[in-house]
């Protein structure tokens, strides 16, 4: 379902159901069991701890303060050793309640750490398809605020649930033992809570499901405005940005508020409840007591195990919401681990020990969206060494080629070759290290130039400058204080246009891949800057099969060969005398760009 500000979102996704879903989340706790047993462990000792309290009160009250007919010595040495008991279980209580905080905490973070590592591999593995129809915000909100709903619900409730169970179970045993007419009449009260609380349920788990829509589109919308922010500012967008935000804003605080409402019935219900079963005890229990049936420290028990028995149920609207919140962000994960939009890999991926550098396009048919064909019965070849320059207006299908040789996607027909091998029969990491892609727009991650060009590779200081000076970066290299060292990016200093380009050519030269690829490299620079551009790419083009996307007159006279593409299929191919000898569309093209009036064809 399609929504404003051209965000998708799955708004029906309970049909996975609240068993499955914990199902899925015991795959990652299973490798802790350890851990979670202490935790289960530790709660059976601060149940027992906790169910003790009462009847300590009920023997304090029959058999010593009550027990008139015992002397008053024995009655305060009794008293005094059920105080030692009692504080001794509220102290047991406090360590072991500690203990299992602290295992815990401590386990739940690993199980997220877990969780979170898996659904950020498994992004790293969907094609570009997929990111093309899931904005950025989106995605940042099942890694961060989806994850930390999940890890809330561990740490909250699942061991404090089956902490409460117990107690719930442990608490009507003891009932029974004590005063089972009471008990079954109490009992009566259990179906009313049961449906009460079913209702709840399918209501809170739908206002969540809304709730981390809603917040998943707010967090897409702020992504997107940071992210153009220039734009914003200079087509002066921001009051109608801000009326935009306003009403995603104001449609979460209304699901935000239809919750509240939903707990502000639920919880005054189970008050009622619990003061009709008190009123309850005090009319039975009072006439069992007048009738001498039972004793006042029974019913004083009762009084106590009662409040101990609707404690949870009472906070059971608070686990209510972190259970219904987790299970509403657990069907957006899991979805999203199920998600298998991600290009298929031979089963027996094949790595040659030698790259020679042709390239085939054979018969390829490619389209982005059904029925809308980007890519038509392309066929041609490139030596290896070759140099092949592509041309063509804006929705050509220049770029797409890239994107099918970097095997971002796979043809709808035909075949893409390397050294007589079909893409699809090689492992995608090897061929994109084969790859060397210079973009038009260049990724710089926070931190030195250094880290910038080598990534993940190492290399010697006498090596780097090396580079540095074959790419034409020494200059800028040269003036700064620290060098390699100097800090860019986030928090440091920012490139212009051309020295990004010029970084993105070291970075690949760095990896001396056999491929080389060149989208747009030149382009929106100035004409000084593009002098030491080419030089670079003049270094990087030497002994490698390349092929070079632009529209600068001086990137494209270098090619071998030119192909000149229109909608999607190759119109003319040829040198750059040739193609302009002929005055078909490439020479259109020329001269739109350099300003030539047209000669007739």
């Amino acid at each position: 379902m399609q929504h404003s500000y051209g965000y998708f979102e799955e708004d029906h996704l309970g049909h996975s159901g609240s068993l499955k879903l914990i199902r899925r989340l015991f795959d990652f706790i299973a490798p802790y069991w350890k851990w979670v047993a202490l935790a289960v462990l530790l709660s059976l000792l601060v149940t027992a701890a906790a169910l003790t309290l009462p009847r300590l009160i009920q023997l304090a009250m029959d058999g010593y303060i009550l027990k008139t007919d015992l002397p008053m010595d024995q009655r305060a040495s009794g008293l005094l050793t059920i105080s030692l008991l009692f504080a001794g279980m509220v102290t047991l209580g406090f360590a072991v309640n500690f203990l299992q905080v602290l295992v815990l905490e401590w386990t739940g973070q690993r199980i997220m750490h877990s969780l979170r590592q898996a659904l950020f591999i498994h992004l790293q593995q969907l094609d570009l398809s997929f990111f093309n129809a899931h904005p950025v915000g989106k995605l940042v909100t099942r890694l961060t605020n989806d994850i930390q709903n999940m890890y809330e619900m561990f740490t909250s409730v699942i061991v404090t649930l089956f902490n409460d169970g117990l107690k719930l179970l442990g608490i009507l045993t003891i009932l029974f033992w004590m005063n089972w007419r009471l008990t079954l009449l109490l009992s009566f009260i259990l179906p009313v809570m049961v449906i009460i609380t079913a209702w709840f349920g399918r209501l809170a788990r739908d206002a969540f499901r809304e709730i981390r829509t809603h917040l998943a589109r707010i967090n897409a919308f702020i992504q997107e405005v940071v992210s153009g922010i220039a734009i914003i500012q200079i087509f002066l967008r921001e009051k109608d940005t801000h009326e935009r935000f306003m009403d995603l804003n104001r449609t979460y605080y209304r699901t935000t508020l239809q919750q509240i409402h939903i707990f502000g019935i639920f919880i005054p219900l189970i008050e009622v409840m619990s003061s009709l079963a008190m009123a309850l005890i005090i009319w039975y229990g009072g006439g069992e007591i007048l009738r001498e049936h039972m004793t006042l420290g029974v019913l004083t028990a009762f009084i106590s195990y009662m409040r101990l028995f609707f404690q949870p149920i009472r906070e059971l609207s608070q686990k209510y919401s972190i259970v219904q919140s987790a299970l509403a962000s657990a069907e957006r994960i899991f979805q999203l681990l199920e998600t298998r939009e991600m290009l298929p890999v031979a089963a027996e991926p094949v790595r040659p020990d030698e790259v020679k550098g042709a390239i085939t396009f054979n018969g390829v048919n490619f389209e982005y969206e059904p029925g809308r064909p980007v890519i038509r019965d392309l066929q041609f070849q490139v030596a290896p060494g070759e140099t092949l320059a592509i041309v063509g207006a804006t929705g050509s299908g220049k770029t797409t080629i890239i994107n099918l040789l970097e095997r971002f996607y796979d043809p709808i027909e035909g075949q893409i070759l390397l050294d007589g091998i079909d893409l699809r029969a090689l492992d995608p990491a090897w061929l994109r290290d084969q790859i060397g892609l210079v973009m038009q727009d260049v990724l710089i991650i926070p931190g030195s130039i250094r880290d910038n060009i080598l990534l993940d590779l190492h290399m010697s200081d006498h090596e780097l400058h090396k580079l540095v000076e074959l790419s034409q970066l020494k200059g800028l290299v040269d003036n700064l204080p620290e060098g390699l060292d100097s800090k860019i990016g986030e928090g440091g200093m920012d490139l212009s246009a051309g020295q990004k380009q010029l970084l993105a050519l070291a970075r690949v030269l760095a990896r001396n891949p056999s491929i080389l690829v060149l989208d747009e490299a030149t382009a929106n620079v100035d004409t000084e800057t593009e002098m030491f551009i080419e030089h670079a790419i003049q270094a990087a083009l030497t002994n490698r099969t390349s092929i070079v996307i632009a529209h600068r007159l001086s990137t494209i006279k270098r090619a071998d060969r030119i192909l000149v593409m229109d909608q999607g299929a190759i119109v003319e191919q040829g040198t750059h005398d040739q193609l302009m000898a002929r005055q078909g569309l490439y020479y259109h093209l020329q001269s739109l760009q350099n300003g030539i009036s047209l000669s007739p064809a």
